[in-house]
């Protein structure tokens, strides 16, 4: 066979095989993500309308204590617990429950053996920790995994948002729209409307009605997006908009007719 020929048809097999292997593990993320409609081996306390927990999920026991809000979005590997261990009966009241519209990054996880409640839309970025649980180190003598850990509840508050790599240790209660920087070590009490950063974090930035965000934010605030704009009609807009003002009507196309 003609060397280039065969050149050919092995880059056309690699590329063949190349499809087929990205095809097939779409079809397997598709198929193996868990929702409402199908909860797949999980039997969740509650599932909400439009919550979906991509594949392949993480470790994940003590469903039926495990409430999840509506249109949550929850990443690959993520390990949500309730409970020490699997199999036991922890009564009748939800011990982990998501609000509506969290999002919670990839590789995150979430341990409960006491409450741990989010509120609405909150949204964690990759790898973070939240849990209520720490482990003990009372008796020198024992291994430290073999001490009973301490517990307590967890709470985060709705709006907030938590940086990706952050822990959320037993006993914090995050106020409404509190940001966590990327790894920073929450606990205690953290009020509403603050920045905390740091191991352990502390508040960096406050806001008051009185005063606004002090200190003084550095960079402007975004401007918002008009109402019912279309994907199409933002990258538009992008091109024709100067930087210092925001986009009249009249420079916003309408949406694109096929032709015929």
């Amino acid at each position: 066979m003609n060397e280039n020929v065969f050149s050919s048809w092995a880059a056309w097999r690699r590329r063949t095989a190349s499809r087929l292997v990205h095809a097939g593990s779409r079809w397997v993320r598709r198929v193996g993500a868990v929702t409402r409609d199908r909860p797949g081996p999980y039997r969740f306390g509650s599932i909400g309308v439009g919550t979906r927990l991509a594949f392949p999920q993480g470790t994940v026991f003590g469903e039926p204590w495990i409430h999840l809000g509506d249109h949550c979005v929850i990443g690959e590997q993520v390990t949500l617990t309730a409970g020490m261990l699997p199999g036991l009966d922890l009564g009748p009241d939800p011990v982990l429950r998501l609000g509506n519209g969290v999002v919670l990054g990839r590789g995150s996880h979430v341990i409960a053996s006491r409450t741990v409640e989010f509120g609405d839309d909150v949204y964690c970025g990759p790898y973070v920790y939240v849990t209520s649980d720490n482990h003990s180190y009372d008796d020198p003598e024992q291994p430290i995994g073999h001490q009973w850990p301490r517990s307590e509840p967890v709470s985060i508050g709705s709006g907030s948002w938590l940086g990706s790599g952050a822990v959320i240790l037993p006993g914090a209660r995050l106020g409404r729209n509190v940001v966590v920087a990327a790894g920073a070590i929450v606990r205690g009490e953290v009020p509403d409307h603050t920045v905390v950063a740091g191991a352990p974090a502390r508040i960096i930035r406050r806001w008051a009605p009185d005063e606004g965000w002090q200190p003084p934010l550095r960079t402007p605030a975004p401007k918002p997006v008009p109402a019912g704009m279309t994907a199409e009609q933002l990258r538009a807009v992008a091109e024709l908009a100067p930087d210092d003002e925001p986009p009249r009507p009249e420079q916003v196309p309408g949406p694109r007719v096929a032709d015929g």
